[in-house]
């Protein structure tokens, strides 16, 4: 019995073209692609947990914290840049359209 080959079915040839409206991340070891949301241009990028271990963010979707490790999404509207990224849920990116306009804080939710 030999031992099994995990070669993707595709070969060399395919993995080159990168195929697909997404483009691969090699930072954040997620991909990138483009969505429109409120009239604008968003650049949203999806980050494995692996790749955010050690930091944590604030999801302005639900404001609660991203625990470190876990991953979700960045994403910022492409006329700014990234200085302008924020760093979704999963969730809360993909509910982005059925939630209201103002986040209700409770009266000791930190402020950051």
């Amino acid at each position: 019995m030999s031992p099994r080959r995990n070669r993707p079915k595709g070969g060399a040839e395919s993995r080159q073209s990168g195929g697909g409206g997404s483009e691969q991340g090699g930072r954040y070891g997620g991909f990138q692609s483009a969505e429109s949301w409120q009239g604008e241009q968003w650049s949203v990028r999806h980050v494995a947990g692996a790749s955010a271990a050690g930091k944590r963010y604030r999801c302005p979707g639900c404001d609660q914290e991203i625990p470190s490790g876990l991953a979700h999404v960045v994403a910022w509207p492409e006329h700014s840049g990234v200085d302008e990224r924020r760093h979704w849920h999963k969730a809360c990116w993909n509910a982005k359209d059925r939630r209201t306009t103002k986040v209700q804080r409770s009266r000791n939710a930190p402020r950051y």
